[in-house]
């Protein structure tokens, strides 16, 4: 969470890094970005952030460049199809906690069944 203003620089340490705005707005580079919107970065760019006037919360993220492709289905993002159906199994089955799935502590009443 930045307040308004706050400036945050991202690590550089990371081959790939993103931003994703969830509240709020941020500047970078003289252009603004709302909630909602996501942002990759290439290795080693400079960047720092400012969050604007209402301040902004953030999800910042990074990591080696992953190879190979990606197969996306629903909120799954994984590297085989195989694996994507193995990840829709495990979500019909609701073992919450019991995989490699669970819901957040205290909210197990309620979860987006698959369809």
């Amino acid at each position: 969470m930045l307040e308004p203003g706050a400036r945050f620089p991202l690590p550089d340490d990371h081959e790939d890094r993103g931003l994703y705005i969830t509240e709020g707005s941020l500047s970078i580079a003289g252009q603004s970005y709302d909630a909602g919107q996501m942002m990759v970065f290439g290795p080693g760019d400079k960047i720092t952030v400012q969050a604007g006037a209402q301040g902004a919360r953030l999800m910042a993220m990074g990591g080696p460049t992953m190879n190979g492709p990606r197969y996306i289905w629903w909120s799954f993002v994984v590297s085989s199809r195989e694996r994507i159906e193995a990840a829709k199994e495990e979500w019909r089955a609701e073992r919450w906690g019991q995989g490699r799935f669970d819901l957040p502590p205290e909210d197990h009443d309620e979860h987006i069944p698959l369809s």
